[in-house]
């Protein structure tokens, strides 16, 4: 009785795991395009973000902590957009790229060191 427990608990772990896996989506061919790309990354009193050409204007850049708490909202971003780290503390900071409807068409995170 003891040995047919952890088996048996073993065998409904692996099909809902299998089950979980099987809902999942294709992955996409090729690489994965950015809408921008930022440098320099770790940063340290600057961060600068480069937005991909033919993207429209009106674009937010807001970026977050990694507890969720809005440090900064940038709205009308140009091209080029340098935001100043002095209100950042050291650690991993989240941004999101959004249209004027609040769409999110781009995220990822950066790294403040100081």
């Amino acid at each position: 009785m003891k040995r047919i427990l952890p088996i048996l608990s073993f065998i409904v772990l692996t099909a809902t795991q299998l089950k979980a896996q099987e809902n999942r989506g294709p992955l996409p061919d090729g690489p994965v395009v950015t809408a921008l790309s930022l440098y320099p990354n770790p940063a340290s009193s600057y961060i600068t973000f480069d937005l991909k050409k033919g993207y429209q204007k009106g674009l937010t850049i807001t970026v977050f902590n990694f507890l969720g708490k809005k440090m900064i909202e940038t709205p009308n971003v140009n091209e080029k957009t340098t935001l100043t780290l002095t209100d950042f503390n050291r650690g991993v900071y989240i941004y999101h790229l959004t249209d004027l409807s609040g769409k999110v068409i781009d995220t990822g995170k950066f790294q403040v060191s100081r």
